[in-house]
């Protein structure tokens, strides 16, 4: 492998099974730097065993808050990561009988850190731009499916998640993420 260093996830003191934070090697010099950003390979060998058929580009400002999001009949695995800026990135497990239901994990995503997360399927996810703009790129595993959409409050208590909002910061969301329900309403 080499290529990549891959981190478990741990909320409460309990391991997220599935959920990865991915470092790829960068090689830099005076001329600039080189990594690469996936290798199917190296991501088997580590455990990430996935196809993805789709990428994605988002750009967004300071404040802006998108999520929680997830797809209920074609749920995606998504590889994520930041290319301009920086991002407070979420994953919340919504899997059916898993022990860490309902938990969450929250990473900083930056163009300095490289950093990726590795989100499973059956994961709701979101992020904070935290820089004055940020420009985020994931891989998925599944086509994006509209009609599929749904989500779960970003602030519902009993997920609890702890954005990182610095003092000042107005948030901006969506309409539609401003009515999504709690973990509690979720019914599958």
């Amino acid at each position: 492998m080499g290529k990549i260093t891959v981190e478990e996830c741990v909320s409460d003191g309990v391991l997220i099974e599935g959920l990865k934070v991915v470092t790829p090697q960068v090689m830099g010099d005076n001329r600039g730097y080189f990594m690469e950003t996936y290798n199917y390979n190296d991501f088997k060998e580590a455990g990430i065993d996935q196809v993805f058929v789709q990428d994605n580009q988002s750009a967004s400002k300071r404040g802006v808050l998108r999520g929680l999001h997830f797809q209920i009949q074609y749920p995606q695995d998504k590889l994520v990561r930041v290319v301009r800026g920086e991002v407070f990135d979420v994953a919340v497990d919504m899997r059916e009988g898993s022990k860490t239901f309902g938990k969450w994990f929250g990473v900083v995503l930056s163009e300095e850190n490289k950093k990726q997360f590795f989100v499973p399927k059956n994961f709701a996810h979101g992020f904070l731009v935290l820089s004055e703009y940020a420009e985020f790129c994931y891989k998925c595993s599944d086509f994006y499916h509209p009609d599929d959409q749904d989500g779960l409050l970003w602030s519902d208590p009993d997920i609890g998640v702890k954005w990182p909002i610095p003092e000042g910061m107005e948030l901006i969301l969506a309409d539609r993420d401003l009515k999504w329900g709690g973990i509690k309403d979720f019914k599958r």
